[in-house]
């Protein structure tokens, strides 16, 4: 259907992206939301995170360029990953996560970073010094097999990818859940297209 729409209207390539991104089924939509758990099952338990999916969509709300989603998921469309660099925001997203974690107490934090993009090393080491800062046990680490990892863990994991979230086995919203913390961070977000 978004194909359709966006080849009738002849939408940029950037409409393309955002329409892909945000409008979703009904079905599609309303699995995902069921499938979430509350934002409190983070206290007690392990979880990994989708390194640079997180970082990336936190930087985008702070950006003001993030939007809430069908499923009720807050994605960025900068559609970056592969060619990411840190920038002036990423050191506040950073520290956003980590007292977010902070409060909500897990038992274990595991960043996971796509090794195939640069610099994914010294994001790690910066990571596990923000993590131990924080009084936090965890790692931060990267991985070739990203995805893999994430959907095949038995932690609890925070991505904002559909793929992710619709076959991961323990799966919580985790950028609505920092965006329900700090309520400051709401201006950040695109509600409707």
């Amino acid at each position: 259907m978004v194909g359709f729409v966006c080849a009738h209207y002849r939408l940029d390539k950037e409409s393309r992206y955002l329409l892909s991104r945000t409008v979703l089924s009904h079905e599609v939509s309303e699995k995902r939301r069921a499938k979430f758990l509350a934002c409190d099952k983070i206290e007690g338990n392990s979880i990994i995170i989708d390194g640079y999916n997180i970082i990336i969509g936190l930087e985008s709300i702070l950006d003001k360029k993030a939007y809430i989603c069908d499923d009720g998921v807050i994605r960025d469309i900068k559609g970056v990953s592969r060619n990411y660099k840190v920038s002036e925001n990423t050191e506040t997203a950073i520290e956003l996560i980590l007292q977010f974690l902070k409060e909500n107490n897990p038992s274990y934090v595991c960043f996971l970073l796509d090794s195939q993009i640069s610099e994914s090393g010294l994001l790690a080491g910066t990571l596990r010094g923000k993590i131990s800062d924080f009084g936090l046990k965890g790692d931060a680490r990267t991985s070739k097999h990203v995805d893999y990892d994430l959907k095949s863990s038995k932690y609890i994991v925070a991505s904002s990818d559909g793929v992710i979230i619709d076959e991961a086995e323990n799966v919580v919203n985790f950028l609505s859940c920092i965006v329900s913390r700090f309520r400051h961070l709401e201006a950040g977000i695109i509600k409707e297209i």
